[in-house]
Order: C-alpha cells, then structure tokens, then sequence
C-alpha cells in the first residue's frame, strides 16, 4: 500500500510540473494520478486540495459550438477511479464534491433521432448544464446526464440522473427518484414520495 501511495505522490508531482500549465487553472496541493485522459486542458479548472484518482477522464470540448465551454471542479473535491467527465458547455462540481469509482458526469450526449446513419455518425447533441452543488457524494457507476444536483446530496450507487434533485436530498435509482430530503423545520431527514414531497 505504501509502494502505491508513493509512486501516485511522485506521479502527481510530476504531472504537475510539466502539465499544470496547460490547464485553465490548477490549484494548490492537488493531486491528478495517471488520468485516463485529458482533452481541452485550456477549458478546465480544478480548485485547490483537489484529489482525481487514477484513469479518470476529463475533457472540456466546445464539440457543440459554445464558445465558453468548461469544467469546474471546486476546492476540496475528491474524484474516485475511472471517472469520466465530459463538458460540451458546462459543468461544474462545487467544492468538497466526492465521487465514487465509475462516476459519468456529462452535459451532452449523442444524438440518435435519424434512422439513416448510425448512432457514431450523428452529431453531440447539447444537453441540460451540470452543477453539482459543494458537499454532495455520488455513489459507485453513478450517471448524471444534463441535469443540477444540489448541494450536500447523496446519489446511491447505479443511479442516473436526469431530473434536477435539490439540495439536502438522497436520490436512488434508473431514473433518480428522491427518497430522502432533510426537513429544516424538525432538522430531521424524512422520507419522501418519488416526487420529493415528505410522506
């Protein structure tokens, strides 16, 4: 374990030295572990104290004409192995975000409506703007595809979000349903029905 530790410090270090400057901004103490990849470097920003484990992807491309595409990944941001986040206009995780590993977090998608091509042929179609609002933690394989999630909000493992969810919620399930929301009239959290009223 500590052979690993070692050889990720050193890796990130070095990444840091030679790669930092290509990104929009890298912050303070922040560590990114043998990515999966990078694309857009110049159209990306992570905050300080940030951690993105190994063979996670991240990319910023303006693939749908946005001229002010980016990615945000807020101070204190802890990103699990092989996520994959892609920005065609906007994505934005606010600090002390934690993912787990097999996160997909993405503003577009492709396009599939005409029938005469196929599917890898067809356009990036815009979706919703993502933002992920400070101190949320999306499960194991979670999905977030064009849609907010608020702040200090759990996403259970496999879940796929395309409905915004508000803050203090737990949203479970294919599409995400709010089971849980915190009630800040009794400081409790209370269940809910799917649509996020309390039972």
């Amino acid at each position: 374990m500590f052979y690993f530790r070692l050889v990720n410090t050193l890796y990130a270090h070095t990444f840091r030295f030679f790669f930092a400057s290509r990104f929009k901004t890298f912050g303070k103490r922040t560590s990114l572990v043998f990515p999966a990849g990078i694309e857009g470097a110049k159209n990306i920003s992570i905050g300080n104290d940030v951690y993105i484990a190994r063979h996670s992807y991240l990319a910023a491309m303006a693939l749908t004409n946005h001229p002010d595409c980016t990615l945000e990944i807020g101070d204190g941001s802890k990103i699990g192995r092989f996520n994959h986040i892609f920005a065609t206009q906007r994505v934005v995780l606010g600090k002390n975000t934690l993912t787990a590993n097999g996160v997909y977090i993405s503003d577009n998608l492709h396009e599939y409506r005409d029938v005469q091509h196929a599917i890898l042929n067809q356009p990036i179609r815009q979706n919703g703007v993502v933002q992920i609002g400070e101190g949320s933690w999306l499960g194991h394989n979670a999905c977030v595809l064009g849609a907010s999630i608020g702040k200090h909000c759990v996403i259970g493992a496999n879940s796929v979000v395309i409905h915004d969810i508000p803050d203090y919620s737990v949203a479970v399930g294919s599409p995400a349903k709010i089971i849980r929301r915190y009630d800040s009239t009794t400081k409790t959290w209370r269940n809910t029905r799917a649509n996020g009223d309390f039972e």
